[in-house]
């Protein structure tokens, strides 16, 4: 097998994404750190893996991708036999795990990210947290998660009864929240709760955590 090599920073949302699912499925891989403080990612050799300059870029082989979302599409796919899987043949319930997927990227990143930059990500480099920014988007992200506590009420996972990638791609963005006050959020819905719970416990995910700490 090729070489697999994922260009980014510990600390970065969309790279953890990545690193779940490499320690999902059980792939080696090289972490090529990239500093973002010195400017790295704008500027070669990086610019060359993502000409919009974000982390993460990711080679296997010749193949060389960008956007997270899309890296994780691949692995689960391209490596369908190796570890968990994270994707199903059956296509009517691959659909629902690409609806929830979507549900994901559209509805709950986009605030839940807002929230997690706010209140876990400034405080690190001494910003001003804008409460504002925190209020609406606890509101807008506690709409989205009452979808949720009824999704979950039905099925264990969002996408059936076994754990895939649109579970797997919420991680990186609710690790931040739970050591934020918009913890509440999750905790005060049980079902959404219990999701939380089982999937941030994932043997995959404390490798993540892992990895992360030797940063």
């Amino acid at each position: 097998m090729a070489a697999i090599k994922v260009h980014g920073s510990v600390f970065s949302t969309p790279t953890i994404r990545v690193f779940a699912t490499l320690y999902e499925k059980d792939i080696e891989f090289e972490f090529v750190p990239i500093d973002m403080g010195a400017g790295e990612h704008k500027k070669e050799p990086f610019i060359s893996l993502n000409p919009f300059g974000q982390i993460p870029a990711f080679e296997d082989g010749d193949l060389k991708l960008f956007e997270s979302r899309a890296i994780t599409q691949y692995l689960a796919h391209e490596y369908a036999d190796k570890g968990t899987p994270l994707v199903i043949r059956d296509s009517k319930k691959m659909a629902i795990i690409s609806l929830w997927s979507e549900v994901e990227g559209q509805k709950f990143d986009p605030v839940a990210s807002k929230l997690a930059f706010e209140l876990a990500i400034k405080p690190l480099f001494k910003m001003t947290t804008d409460a504002a920014v925190v209020e609406e988007n606890e509101a807008k992200l506690a709409a989205v998660l009452d979808v949720y506590e009824t999704r979950l009420a039905q099925s264990k996972y969002l996408a059936g009864e076994s754990f895939t990638l649109a579970d797997l791609h919420h991680l990186p963005t609710i690790h931040y929240l739970m050591g934020t006050q918009s913890k509440k959020l999750f905790e005060s819905r049980p079902h959404v709760s219990a999701w939380v719970a089982d999937i941030t416990a994932r043997p995959a995910w404390n490798k993540v955590i892992a990895l992360r700490n030797k940063y």
